[in-house]
């Protein structure tokens, strides 16, 4: 393999055209106001028109959704509350997102299907092989609270033929941004607490597609609905279907974005 200094990816080059949503979405801060709603709304526009026109042009699924379950193998991830890693929890949490997408008519494409170890970089090449119209990285985590979103910390670029292997999601970021809040929008109507970031995110920095992390942490305060004495812990079958459902509904709502309103 050559240095990972000089790898190049192809990319699926997003729209070049700009907004003043995109423009304000690429500062370094986040804004949860009026703006940011449209911000997105704008964006979401220009990436969606992009996709419907090649969805026209391809003979293959209308739209795919890579779901990343994380770690695996030797790379337990954390050790969960109820002694559980969260590699188990991760891949459980796959295979039921994945059939509620799957019955919604989405197409699928996992990183990993068992207790497998998946490398960063073969994690980006499976979805950048997809041609995935959105990826979700699943994780889970004991501290905080409710769903935690996370998109790369990368500054956004203008989309080229041929992009760094790892910084190739530069490209992406602002979609990825706009999948980011229709999650938010998702997961807050179904009554979960989101907190949204950016960091580095080793096989996300380099996909092209719109890609978010989701880190899922038990409910605790206000938004629980179990236990009036504690939070919605992470092995609560009904906290666990809520979050999936929350997901599946958002990846819904992207779809009818991306497709420009159009149902296959």
């Amino acid at each position: 393999m050559p240095r990972r200094i000089t790898r190049r990816v192809r990319s699926r080059r997003p729209t070049d055209s700009t907004s003043s949503g995109q423009a304000f979405l690429a500062g370094r801060a986040w804004s949860y106001g009026a703006a940011y709603v449209l911000s997105l709304a704008a964006t979401a526009f220009v990436f969606g028109s992009h996709l419907a026109a090649q969805d026209r042009n391809a003979g293959g699924p209308r739209f795919v959704v890579v779901l990343d379950a994380a770690h695996g193998g030797d790379d337990g991830g954390a050790r969960l509350s109820n002694g559980q890693q969260e590699k188990a929890y991760t891949l459980a949490l796959n295979v039921k997102l994945r059939s509620l997408l799957m019955a919604r008519g989405i197409s699928v494409v996992s990183t990993r299907e068992s207790d497998v170890m998946v490398n960063p970089d073969r994690r980006a090449e499976i979805a950048n092989h997809a041609n995935a119209q959105a990826c979700l990285s699943l994780h889970a985590s004991e501290s905080g609270s409710g769903v935690h979103l996370f998109v790369s910390s990368l500054a956004p670029v203008q989309g080229t033929r041929f992009l760094p292997w790892n910084t190739a999601q530069a490209a992406w970021v602002l979609h990825s941004m706009s999948l980011a809040g229709v999650m938010n929008s998702a997961l807050g109507h179904a009554g979960m607490s989101v907190t949204l970031g950016r960091t580095a995110l080793p096989a996300i920095d380099s996909m092209t597609c719109p890609a978010v992390a989701i880190e899922v942490a038990p409910e605790r305060g206000a938004n629980a609905q179990g236990d009036a004495e504690g939070p919605d812990g992470l092995d609560d079958p009904g906290y666990q279907a809520r979050v999936a459902e929350a997901l599946a509904a958002a990846l819904v709502e992207w779809r009818q974005e991306a497709m420009g309103g159009h149902q296959p």
